[in-house]
């Protein structure tokens, strides 16, 4: 009796714990998350083509995310994915997945670590659409 009772308390003492690490982790995201700026902002996107030239649009925009202000310039299109819009074309040139092409967003010449659904814009933001080759 007593080894089950010894059982049932350490699986009780799991789940709390299980629960608190859920808890942390949640806590930690809500207070990190990137939050996005309200008002009038004006932004500009460097699209840099398969051939290295580069084409910077200058975007006014209401929009909080990434994503909205690119689809307000008809820059950006893709498909849906569970996390966001998956960017395969943009400027008008779709990246050929079978030459392992794709379209790296990155802002001030830094990795942008989030789709551009969740990517927070701020007045001055300068961002880059660079077309890359290889996984």
């Amino acid at each position: 009796m007593t080894n089950k009772s010894t059982k049932k308390k350490n699986l009780i003492w799991a789940l709390v714990a299980l629960v608190a690490v859920v808890a942390i982790f949640a806590g930690v995201y809500f207070a990190t998350r990137p939050e996005a700026a309200q008002g009038a902002k004006h932004i500009t996107v460097t699209v840099v083509h398969k051939d290295a030239t580069e084409r910077v649009v200058a975007i006014d925009t209401d929009e909080e995310m990434l994503r909205g202000a690119l689809e307000q310039e008809n820059l950006v299109q893709g498909s849906e994915s569970e996390y966001g819009l998956f960017i395969t074309t943009v400027d008008g040139y779709t990246a050929d997945d079978s030459a392992q092409e794709w379209w790296c967003v990155t802002k001030g010449g830094e990795a942008v670590n989030t789709g551009v659904d969740t990517t927070p814009i701020y007045d001055g933001d300068a961002f880059e659409m660079t077309l890359t080759t290889g996984w």
